[in-house]
């Protein structure tokens, strides 16, 4: 029985993950460089505490000095491991299934912001689709988060908040998992628009969302999960609907204003008409939603139903 226990601590131990790097521009920098990363990989539980922001709390961060400079319209790639010194194939436990989501916020010093409050905007999310989770598609892409920076949104210093929830235990109170680090960056290239509406973190959840509080072992690869957060926001797309597939995603009560750049008030800005993924990017699966044009020279080809990728 103690060895029982012992096969079955290590195995929730071994579910934990980090979000160590950030790839952009086509390079992976160094662990934690640009990131406010914790030595231990444990979860935020209570959605209500600041500790949602960036992490920290139980699990104490450390300041990073770096900022990393990402084009408006690209995509980045996230890069979850287990622990700091964890490879491609220690990302997270494959029992620890859940959304992947993604969030930026416009701030005046990367460095300095602490995140929590308002001013957050979902990015990204991957939810459920037949059978297949979020959390699933970044183990099985080694550890890549694919996260599409919007073209419109104006030049300046942002944080990055990259998460991931494991809903292994979330059939009761407070057992949904949630992981989460904040990259420091600064978008340039981009455009004037910031969304109508933003949401503060805390805020963006609660504890008895369908999306947070949910049986997944009574679900079927036809059920609907609902995204937990608010709509994506996308460029050129009216706000408050939701871009989960099959889903509609939570709408916060707790919202904030940003006001878009004064000097494009006399029309809103054009939209790029494409947007193109780079070498090894996500191109198509059932329930992606991204960049499905592959830059020149490369093409999208199917690995499974569930992913594509340019080469």
């Amino acid at each position: 029985m103690k060895a029982i226990s012992l096969l079955a601590a290590a195995s929730v131990a071994s579910a934990h993950t980090i979000f160590v790097q950030l790839d952009a521009g086509g390079k992976t920098y160094p662990v934690s460089h640009a990131i406010r990363t914790p030595t231990y990989d444990g979860p935020i539980t209570d959605v209500s505490s600041n500790d949602l922001a960036c992490n920290g709390g139980p699990n104490p961060t450390t300041p990073s000095s770096e900022i990393i400079t990402v084009t408006a319209g690209s995509t980045v790639k996230a890069v979850w491991r287990h622990t700091l010194t964890s490879g491609p194939n220690n990302v997270m436990d494959a029992s620890h299934k859940g959304p992947t989501l993604a969030y930026l916020k416009k701030v005046d010093n990367a460095l300095t912001d602490k995140g929590v409050g308002g001013g957050w905007f979902k990015i990204q999310e991957q939810g459920y689709s037949n059978g297949q989770w979020g959390t699933s598609t970044v183990i099985t892409n080694g550890g890549l988060h694919y996260i599409d920076i919007p073209a419109c949104v104006p030049d300046g210093d942002y944080l990055l908040r990259a998460e991931m929830i494991a809903l292994h235990g979330a059939s009761s109170n407070a057992g949904a998992q949630l992981y989460m680090e904040c990259a420091q960056i600064k978008i340039v290239g981009g455009g004037n628009t910031l969304p109508a509406k933003t949401y503060s973190i805390p805020g963006i959840y609660k504890a008895s969302d369908p999306g947070i509080l949910v049986n997944i072992y009574s679900m079927s690869p036809s059920s609907t999960y609902v995204i937990p957060g608010p709509p994506k926001f996308q460029c050129g797309v009216s706000e408050g609907v939701g871009s989960g597939s099959g889903t509609t995603p939570q709408q916060p009560a707790d919202t904030t204003t940003f006001v878009t750049s004064t000097t494009a008030a006399a029309a809103a800005p054009t939209p790029k008409p494409t947007c193109t993924a780079s070498q090894w990017a996500q191109c198509g699966g059932s329930g992606f939603s991204g960049c499905t044009n592959c830059a020149a020279g490369l093409t999208c080809k199917v690995q499974n139903q569930y992913y594509s990728q340019c080469s």
